[in-house]
């Protein structure tokens, strides 16, 4: 057997490994992350859903899944960047200290930073709100090959907008369009636009961390207590526990009315952030798992020029190298 018809055996092997490997994963993956999804197709009462849930697991094994995950997506995540075709855009919603800044450090640790890019969403600037509702973020979206991650979204439009009404009328939108039916209307448009992007080719993958209000109060305090944390602290966070069940009940209608086939609400159970992560994680994971995702095949003329470049490359190996092993020549003493 030639070398090429060795290499080429090599690779079909590996491309059939990876394939059962990738059903491997989706088996296992699966049926951990069903229960925590939801695609619209049912009731849905968020108060049903556990915010301490974990699986069955202790820390220490969910600490290895996630390990796992990590190096998993660091592989999927260069895959899908070199087949330049799909692209993934994570959102991340939930209250304050919820743990979606920490959930996006820790299952993102070690992907390639060229491929992947974070966009937290603040209250809307002036310039901002002279656009509609949607425009920041959708000049945001991850091109083909990427994966995007909203920190908030879109969706606070629908959520701290209808808590607090007087944030309506910043929006610069013509008072005779606005009536109680806006929310609706948001919804409605959302599901078309999430419905777009997974028909071009962007899987939308939405998380909800579900933390309850006692376990906020004590990341709160612990914020507080310890003085690397104070920073992230603001007067704010207090007030607005206050408005907690109209919070409850804004994203239980965000919920029931944008969850979609293409694109499910995923409810993470966030009270123990390390599970939180395992089952985010573990979502990203299987989802990217679906895409069957593959390097790009190299034409046969391609492999042609990939010869020549060897061959040269190695000839000027060569050369260096039997310069390296010629004697150095002595040099002659001049008589004067």
């Amino acid at each position: 057997m030639g070398k090429k018809a060795r290499q080429s055996r090599k690779a079909k092997k590996a491309r059939k490994a990876a394939k059962k490997a990738s059903r491997s994963v989706i088996a296992r993956l699966k049926p951990f992350v069903a229960p925590f999804r939801f695609d619209g197709k049912s009731e849905f009462h968020l108060k049903s859903y556990s915010t301490a849930e974990r699986g069955g697991l202790d820390k220490d094994e969910g600490e290895k899944i996630l390990d796992a995950n990590r190096k998993r997506l660091s592989d999927l995540q260069e895959r899908l960047y070199a087949q330049d075709s799909w692209s993934l855009l994570v959102i991340f919603q939930g209250m304050d200290a919820s743990g979606k800044d920490s959930a996006i450090n820790g299952i993102f640790e070690g992907v390639n930073p060229q491929g992947c890019e974070v966009t937290s969403f603040k209250q809307p600037t002036s310039h901002e709100l002279d656009h509609d509702f949607m425009w920041r973020a959708m000049i945001a979206l991850p091109e083909r090959g990427r994966i995007g991650i909203f920190n908030r979204s879109y969706y606070e439009e629908c959520l701290v907008t209808r808590v607090h009404h007087d944030l309506l009328a910043k929006e610069k939108i013509p008072r005779k369009l606005i009536s109680p039916a806006i929310w609706q209307e948001r919804f409605a448009d959302i599901t078309a636009f999430e419905r777009y992007l997974s028909r071009n080719g962007t899987v939308v993958l939405k998380f909800f961390l579900n933390i309850s209000k006692k376990k906020q109060r004590e990341r709160f305090l612990d914020r507080l207590e310890q003085t690397s944390k104070n920073w992230k602290f603001s007067m704010s966070d207090v007030t607005e526990r206050a408005f907690w069940s109209r919070y409850m009940a804004a994203y239980q209608d965000v919920i029931r009315h944008t969850s979609t086939g293409d694109a499910p609400w995923h409810l993470v159970p966030a009270d123990h952030k390390w599970f939180a992560r395992v089952v985010i994680g573990s979502v990203i994971v299987s989802a990217l798992e679906d895409l069957n995702l593959r390097y790009p095949r190299v034409d046969s003329a391609s492999k042609a020029e990939f010869a020549k470049a060897r061959k040269a490359l190695e000839d000027e190996r060569d050369i260096e190298e039997a310069r390296r092993r010629r004697p150095a020549k002595k040099s002659r003493s001049v008589k004067i």
